[in-house]
């Protein structure tokens, strides 16, 4: 990205050290030693900061920027593992925890398998996410497209955040009440078996 390209050279212009320009908009010299070597990304608000302090529009400060943004949200590999994770938990519902009943100890293995295999989805898609921080990325694009209300935009991401939260737990009490099957079935069967 060019974003920590720039930085440097602004900064390198202005004659400020990482220490100096870090206590100047009010982080840690380590940040900005991150944002300077690609490692992370500034939020708006930080953005906004070093376009003051440097005296240049936004736009000059994260030229090119905005459209690797773009891309990197709308990855198809992000958006062909959230279908993939999908595609393998609606499978472990539907073929897994019948089969639990069906084949009792035997039957544990497909919903297992693929319950691993959605939750390997799961993880790649968090660790995109994290690897190019999406949600600052959002912003970022929000507001060069005029969207200045930044809480608006970071209160709906709570909201999808809540209703994340609540996906998950229902999958957990389904994987559980599988689980919790297979153990009564299993019980079941070795005390009628005695």
């Amino acid at each position: 990205m060019n974003f920590s390209k720039q930085l440097k050279k602004y900064r390198e212009i202005n004659k400020f050290s990482q220490e100096v320009l870090a206590e100047k908009i009010f982080v840690t010299r380590q940040t900005i030693s991150k944002w300077e070597n690609d490692k992370s990304y500034p939020d708006i608000h930080n953005l906004v900061a070093l376009s003051i302090l440097f005296d240049i529009s936004l736009d000059e400060l994260v030229k090119g920027d905005v459209d690797t943004m773009k891309d990197t949200i709308a990855s198809k590999r992000m958006d062909q593992d959230s279908k993939k994770m999908l595609l393998f938990l609606v499978l472990a519902l539907i073929i897994g925890v019948p089969s639990m009943s069906i084949f009792s100890w035997w039957g544990f293995i497909p919903f297992v398998t693929l319950w691993g295999i959605a939750m390997i989805f799961a993880f790649r898609i968090e660790k995109t996410k994290k690897k190019y921080d999406i949600k600052t990325y959002k912003e970022i694009i929000s507001f060069t497209e005029g969207h200045s209300n930044l809480d608006e935009i970071r209160l709906q991401r709570n909201q999808k955040k809540d209703i994340r939260a609540k996906i998950l737990i229902i999958l957990g009490f389904v994987l559980a009440g599988g689980i919790l099957t297979f153990v009564i079935s299993m019980l079941t069967e070795v005390f009628t078996n005695h």
